[in-house]
């Protein structure tokens, strides 16, 4: 027989209260067990004396007899100094999903646009006043009368005493 230690749930709905218990790995969670070895009340503050309480005489014995904590006894055992539990590492822990980096990586995409697009309205907004101050600045400048267009009249009208 395959034994554990583990939680079985009591309390109500929302409310939860465990027992902690050494039971035959294939009964179910809440169902028959072999003894009660300590509790857990989650709903009591991290710093609580009661929030775990174990019977470290029985638990090194179902230790000893080959009883296989979860990972959650495992821890409250530990933090008892009945048993040493090895730190897992999980370098994945805290990384971003495949989808939120590539909204992430759209986004930074449409900052950087918004950013080129504001230097470059800066720049054009620069050359403008740049080439405002310059018109300014300089003399005016009357333009030169245009013959050409009066040379262009004149055929036309040629052409218009011919035709009568």
């Amino acid at each position: 027989m395959a034994i554990s230690l583990r939680l079985a749930r009591g309390g109500s709905k929302k409310r939860p209260y465990y027992r902690i218990v050494v039971a035959d790995s294939r009964a179910p969670r809440d169902g028959k067990y072999l003894e009660q070895i300590g509790t857990y009340n989650p709903m009591l503050a991290k710093d609580d004396e009661n929030r775990v309480k174990v019977n470290e005489d029985r638990a090194r014995y179902w230790l000893g007899v080959g009883g296989q904590p979860t990972d959650r006894v495992a821890r409250f055992l530990d933090a008892a100094g009945i048993r040493e539990r090895a730190a897992k590492n999980n370098p994945k822990k805290g990384e971003l999903g495949a989808n939120a980096k590539q909204r992430l990586e759209e986004k930074a995409a449409k900052l950087a646009e918004a950013e080129e697009a504001k230097k470059q309205a800066e720049e054009e907004a620069a050359a403008a006043a740049v080439a405002a101050a310059e018109a300014a600045a300089a003399p005016a400048e009357e333009p030169a009368a245009e013959e050409a267009p009066a040379a262009e009249e004149a055929p036309a009208a040629e052409e218009e005493k011919a035709a009568e």
